[in-house]
């Protein structure tokens, strides 16, 4: 892409998303960019034209890049939007903060959000999804978010803009989330650290941790709430019903659905995005003619697949 708006920062152009991808997939984007600053950003989304796509993208640890690539501006922040700190009661994380830190951060100020810390990704990907675990979310934390807009402009949004659902939200289309803030509880250091702790050790035993995944491929079909809250009344849960299925440990190309937990879909090496959705449909289709049951994507797909663009 050329004729793209001055920049501080640097760009990218024709950048093989499979580079930035947990699962190591995906086409070029049309162009790449990290920005320097807030300001550098916000510049660049002002002189951007309106009728370029923008794609934020965080770790992209959630994430499928079809094989033609993405037909967009990617924004990826770096290191000056990883700052976090605590102030009283508040944690306030930048946008590319790994979940993981800023929990081992708000726990060593004696701050709870230890939900966060077997949580894939950065704060900004998770404030989207309104990522939770262990019976905790996003949703039951934040406070407010500052954001870029597609016009370039910076603005605060509460949480109850965001309209946080499960895995769900509502935030303006193009927007890129600059940073978080979050309203903890107080705990012990040593107390929250252990908690921690048992919670690798029970992820570590339960998902394939040293496999290339995105995470859990398909979202629980029924069973929460409006704010992502699970409901106990419930039982409905993805890996069950593929593992009845038939469907764990069954493989296409290099894309296989995880032997150690069936809603895990990995990458044994060489996979296509192709093969990794064509896969996760199969998967689809089979939970249907058991259950009757269609499971919806958890992972994000984007993007172009191979060829498409050719045909143009």
């Amino acid at each position: 892409m050329t004729g793209l708006p001055a920049l501080r920062g640097s760009v990218m152009a024709g950048k093989a998303l499979s580079d930035l991808t947990w699962l190591r997939v995906g086409g070029p984007a049309d162009a790449v960019v990290l920005p320097a600053d807030e300001a550098d950003l916000a510049q660049f989304l002002a002189a951007l034209p309106a009728d370029v796509a923008v794609f934020p993208l965080g770790a992209g640890s959630n994430l499928i890049v079809r094989d033609g690539g993405l037909r967009a501006v990617v924004i990826k922040l770096g290191r000056a939007f990883m700052d976090v700190s605590v102030e009283g009661d508040l944690v306030i994380a930048g946008a590319a903060a790994l979940d993981a830190r800023v929990a081992q951060t708000a726990a060593q100020a004696g701050r709870d959000l230890t939900f966060l810390r077997t949580i894939p990704g950065s704060i900004g990907g998770a404030v989207r999804m309104n990522a939770g675990c262990y019976g905790t979310y996003v949703a039951d934390h934040l406070v407010e978010v500052r954001v870029a807009l597609r016009s370039g402009e910076i603005v605060t949004l509460s949480a109850a803009d965001l309209n946080l659902r499960y895995r769900q939200s509502d935030l303006p289309e193009g927007a890129v989330i600059l940073s978080a803030v979050f309203r903890t509880q107080a705990g012990a250091p040593a107390n929250l650290e252990a908690r921690m702790a048992d919670q690798l050790a029970k992820r570590d035993a339960t998902q394939p941790v040293k496999d290339r995944t995105a995470g859990s491929t398909f979202r629980n079909p029924a069973g929460f709430s409006s704010t992502g809250r699970a409901d106990d009344t419930h039982d409905l849960k993805a890996w069950k019903l593929i593992q009845d299925a038939g469907m764990k440990g069954v493989s296409l190309g290099g894309a296989q659905m995880s032997e150690k937990h069936a809603n895990f879909l990995t990458n044994t090496g060489g996979a296509t995005a192709a093969e990794l959705e064509g896969l996760g449909e199969q998967v689809r289709k089979r939970v249907f003619d058991t259950a009757g049951i269609w499971l919806e994507w958890e992972i994000m797909r984007v993007g172009e697949p191979s060829g498409a663009s050719e045909a143009q």
